[in-house]
């Protein structure tokens, strides 16, 4: 079969069969009503996942060129669906569904994708030059949103009607963020633990206030 099946990319195929299914909640998968509550879910299982591909696959020591090159096209690939259409669907689960929302829903993947495919060109090449860890990306990993999405969607019963605009001037500033030339420091393992304690927390918070609201 065409592609690779071992087990440094199982991860990754997770996180995208979580953020389709994100999709498909979004689209009303269930009795023909969106549930965007599901779909963001669904999106911090995908975070969730891509935190720890990268390690898993680093792990296997006697990785080919071509299967080194297929973990980051692989990557980058599902990450542009699983942090770059997947939030923009769950925005027009949300409300942003009229014709001037369409701009937003577009930009924000379309700015995902650049990044993703500017750093699959920047880390194949610096690949060629060392074989150390990198250590800092520029601008926002997309799979930041993993953690800012759901924050921000726990508290749309808290602000009302005004939510759909908040949520499209926030994807707006991230979609700019994702190809604005800076840089951020690659989280240690101590970080990401930190990070799976916030996203824990947001889940609970989360599951609170659906049930509360």
């Amino acid at each position: 079969m065409i592609g690779f099946y071992n087990y440094t990319v199982v991860l990754t195929y997770m996180s995208l069969v979580s953020s389709v299914a994100g999709i498909f909640f979004a689209c009303g998968m269930c009795g023909g009503k969106a549930n965007p509550t599901y779909a963001v879910v669904c999106l911090m299982v995908s975070g969730l996942c891509d935190m720890f591909d990268g390690k898993v696959a680093r792990t296997k020591k006697n990785r080919t060129d071509d299967e080194k090159k297929f973990g980051i096209q692989i990557d980058s690939l599902c990450d542009a669906i699983c942090f770059g259409v997947l939030p923009s669907v769950i925005g027009y689960s949300v409300g942003l569904d009229s014709f001037i929302d369409l701009p937003v829903l577009i930009l924000f993947p379309l700015c995902a994708v650049i990044r993703l495919a500017y750093f699959n060109v920047a880390e194949e090449s610096r690949q060629k030059k060392t074989d150390d860890v990198r250590k800092v990306y520029e601008g926002l990993p997309v799979t930041s949103v993993a953690l800012i999405f759901p924050l921000l969607y726990s508290f749309h019963k808290d602000i009302g009607g005004y939510f759909p605009q908040v949520y499209g001037l926030t994807m707006i500033v991230i979609a700019i963020a994702f190809i604005t030339r800076f840089k951020v420091k690659k989280p240690n393992m101590k970080t990401m633990f930190i990070f799976i304690g916030i996203g824990f927390i947001e889940f609970l918070w989360l599951i609170y206030k659906t049930k509360n609201q």
